[in-house]
């Protein structure tokens, strides 16, 4: 399965929108998009949202992670929107919940 990355504004906050798997053949397009998103809005919050992602594999989350340093260097941070809860299970399981903030909804 293919990923989508899409970046986008919602409520006035920048929004990269993900849609398919994060995975290795996949990360190229992953760090991209929220490299591009986090350097095109510096000093501000951009949020990723997960929410109709299936799969995101180990790679995936060092790119969070990678991307939220770059939005930090610049005064700004990186956020997840994720509703999925095996996402959110894995996303508590290797704690990268509490080196990002993940919250339920972009509002």
């Amino acid at each position: 399965m293919d990923l989508r990355a899409t970046a986008t504004t919602v409520a006035d906050t920048p929004t990269v929108v993900c849609d398919g798997v994060v995975d290795l053949a996949s990360l190229a397009v992953f760090r991209d998009a929220l490299l591009r998103a986090v350097h095109a809005n510096a000093g501000r919050t951009v949020l990723v949202d997960l929410d109709e992602v299936a799969a995101l594999d180990d790679s995936g989350l060092g790119v969070l992670l990678g991307a939220a340093a770059a939005a930090r260097q610049s005064d700004g941070d990186l956020e997840i929107v994720c509703n999925n809860d095996r996402l959110r299970i894995r996303l508590e399981r290797t704690r990268l919940d509490r080196a990002l903030t993940v919250r339920r909804s972009i509002s």
